[in-house]
């Protein structure tokens, strides 16, 4: 049923699941393993590019949610990227699948990592885009910045999250713009709960820094995984990419040229390639 849908018209639906409704979206061509997208901070059902959603829809079921308390799901956003693995574990087990592919962009790269650590066999494959490990290396994002000043429209905060500044990245990220503000039935904003939730599960994740070992648990995800990072990310400095393809056992890295933290939204069609063939081997 779900072929029948695109990014722009599969419909919103609900799965109930730990007494948190989950607003979500599927589309695609159904029958393999799906791949449930995890959203970045502040991101919701409709900050995804369609010219990546429909592109690996071509070939597997893509399934879109917000976690809870983001945008139209129910209850309360968490405040550590844990307890969002395990929200996110209970909506892919609450849609009645058993295997699944996951990709996490920014902190929602954060949550993957959570939900393969706590699901046992549940995760096939793993894609990780513009993310970090615990005790991510944070002293020269420019995040908080970024986030606290004003952009007219609105939405081009998102030219300077995800895109460089030069030239042609920034009319990639125009272009990006079009796309995702196409669909008209749009997903609302998220609140301030869910704000101060993630920064606070942004701090905690900061924090293992501390730790002796930090970097241990990397050691103990199996799944084969595709990192995919821009050659300079402001927000989730891309360093920390290189750190996670060094310790996760088997993990390849993907670096896009002049590129930021969005890099898949300024190289679709190639990420999409890329990541088609690392999930069909």
């Amino acid at each position: 049923m779900s072929a029948e849908h695109t990014h722009f018209t599969a419909p919103t639906q609900f799965v109930e699941a730990k007494g948190i409704r989950f607003a979500y979206r599927r589309f695609g061509r159904a029958g393999g393993v799906p791949i449930v997208f995890n959203q970045h901070f502040q991101g919701t059902l409709d900050h995804w590019d369609p010219a990546v959603t429909d592109g690996l829809a071509k070939t597997r079921e893509v399934i879109l949610f917000d976690n809870a308390g983001v945008a139209s799901s129910s209850g309360e956003t968490p405040s550590s990227f844990q307890e969002m693995g395990a929200n996110a574990i209970a909506f892919i087990e609450a849609l009645g699948l058993d295997k699944v592919d996951v990709l996490g962009f920014s902190i929602g790269g954060m949550v993957a990592q959570e939900i393969v650590l706590q699901g046992g066999d549940l995760v096939r494959k793993l894609i990780l885009v513009g993310t970090g490990p615990r005790g991510a290396d944070m002293s020269a994002s420019q995040s908080a910045a970024i986030f606290a000043a004003s952009y007219d429209p609105p939405e081009h905060l998102w030219l300077k999250v995800h895109f460089s500044p030069s030239e042609a990245s920034q009319a990639a990220g125009l272009a990006f713009l079009e796309r995702k503000l196409r669909r008209q039935d749009r997903d609302p904003l998220v609140g301030e709960q869910t704000v101060n939730a993630q920064i606070a599960a942004i701090g905690k994740y900061i924090a293992y820094r501390e730790v002796e070992g930090y970097l241990d648990y990397l050691r103990t995800i199996r799944q084969p995984t595709l990192i995919v990072q821009g050659s300079n990310d402001v927000i989730i400095p891309t360093y920390n990419s290189y750190v996670m393809q060094q310790n996760l056992p088997d993990a390849q890295l993907v670096l896009f040229p002049d590129a930021n933290h969005g890099s898949f939204y300024q190289y679709p069609r190639s990420f999409v390639a890329y990541a088609t063939a690392f999930l069909d081997a």
